[in-house]
């Protein structure tokens, strides 16, 4: 088989959250076609005994430890160079040297870089005639564009840099790249209006689910507690558009769904919940987990899984999850990017607080069960990722 570097800016397992999922997902169908050198950060301590699963797939696998706790005091690194701070954050001369050492001795045929973050590792190098696929996922200089407009100096000013600076890297790794991938065609379409100069080699290639693993036929003991309705939220906790998401709704959204529901129940589901996640545990009939082993038994007995998103970028594995253990699933308008689904049909669209309580009142009935139904369907027939992937396939051929 060919070889092939791939580089990620997160060690790819567990599968646990988005860009992990993605990129194990990508780096398990790859791993079948060519003999994989995986170049990775580790973040979090418990991730180093994962090394051996991945070993088990790849031809070599090189970690680089980033502690997550200094990870502030590198970004600011490219407030002196001149860099992106998101690119400064994964800088690391350990990474840089065993990329060089790889391209040289074993002259891969392609180059796989999953996220901005590690492009800046392959931009000024020497490739040969490898083929290069840059995997964006989100047009992330947006997100920091949105996060600028809501945040008040100095921090507005330091978001709006970033904006523009990752913008003209991102820019400048597509020119260089065979083919820019994105998770949706909407955040393509975004990037090609953004870059029109790299368009023609602009495409979207969707995220997947794994409707054997996500299935509603595994059996769980009930995690919960009452008679509910159980409303369910999952996510990684300290990322900035779950926790927005979390404190709409508990603020906004809640309060309306306890005057139709009185005992309806709330449950935030994921790792490293900040403390304003924390504390809104103590309201009654909100629950706060934490990390969670396995977060199918919670949406296999939630009653209604919400995603009340108002920045989110790109396609919600925590939608397709939800859709895909058969339960009612209630969105709003930006939470629902990249999936076509049809409101009333597979699930529930709401933008308002007003709307999105109505809609959660309507999907905690019994005859919501046909939503749920409909849900599953379409992730079986239409998200398979070998199907999603194929796209990636043709990239990797032409």
């Amino acid at each position: 088989m060919p070889d092939l570097l791939f580089l990620s800016h997160r060690i790819p397992f567990p599968p646990d959250k988005g860009d992990k999922i993605r990129a194990f997902r990508i780096l398990e169908h790859l791993a079948a076609r060519y003999r994989i050198h995986l170049g990775c950060f580790v973040d979090d301590a418990d991730d180093w005994a994962h090394q051996d699963i991945l070993k088990k797939m790849c031809a070599e696998v090189a970690c680089f430890g980033l502690p997550a706790t200094t990870a502030r005091l590198r970004g600011l690194r490219g407030l002196v160079t001149g860099a992106p701070l998101s690119l400064a954050t994964f800088a690391h001369s350990g990474m840089a040297a065993w990329v060089r050492r790889t391209m040289a001795s074993v002259a891969p045929e392609v180059v796989f870089a999953f996220s901005s973050a590690v492009g800046q590792y392959i931009i000024d190098a020497n490739v040969g005639s490898a083929r290069i696929i840059m995997d964006f996922v989100d047009v992330d200089s947006d997100k920091w564009r949105q996060y600028a407009e809501s945040a008040a100096p100095p921090m507005s000013w330091i978001y709006a840099r970033e904006a523009r600076r990752l913008l003209a890297f991102d820019r400048r790794m597509a020119a260089k790249a065979d083919g820019a991938v994105f998770v949706s065609e909407a955040e393509a379409a975004l990037f090609r209006s953004l870059a029109p100069e790299v368009a023609a080699k602009t495409h979207a290639v969707a995220n997947g689910i794994d409707g054997v693993y996500f299935s509603p036929d595994h059996k769980f003991p009930s995690p919960f507690t009452g008679t509910g309705p159980h409303l369910v939220f999952t996510g990684t906790m300290d990322y900035r558009p779950n926790i927005d998401a979390v404190m709409w709704f508990v603020t906004d959204i809640f309060p309306l769904v306890l005057r139709l529901t009185p005992n309806a129940t709330f449950t935030i589901v994921g790792a490293k919940p900040t403390q304003d996640v924390l504390n809104l545990a103590k309201i009654p009939s909100v629950f706060v987990t934490g990390r969670v082993n396995d977060v199918r038994p919670f949406l296999r007995y939630a009653d209604v899984v919400v995603a009340p998103l108002r920045m989110a970028r790109g396609i919600q594995n925590k939608v397709l999850e939800g859709m895909a253990m058969a339960r009612p699933v209630v969105v709003t308008p930006q939470g629902l990017e990249g999936i076509d689904a049809r409101h009333g049909v597979e699930l529930l669209v709401a933008a308002t607080a007003d709307d999105f309580a109505a809609a959660v009142h309507a999907a905690a009935q019994p005859d919501a069960g046909r939503l749920g139904a409909a849900a599953r369907d379409l992730m079986l027939n239409a998200y398979a990722w070998s199907s999603q992937l194929a796209v990636l396939d043709r990239l990797l051929q032409s």
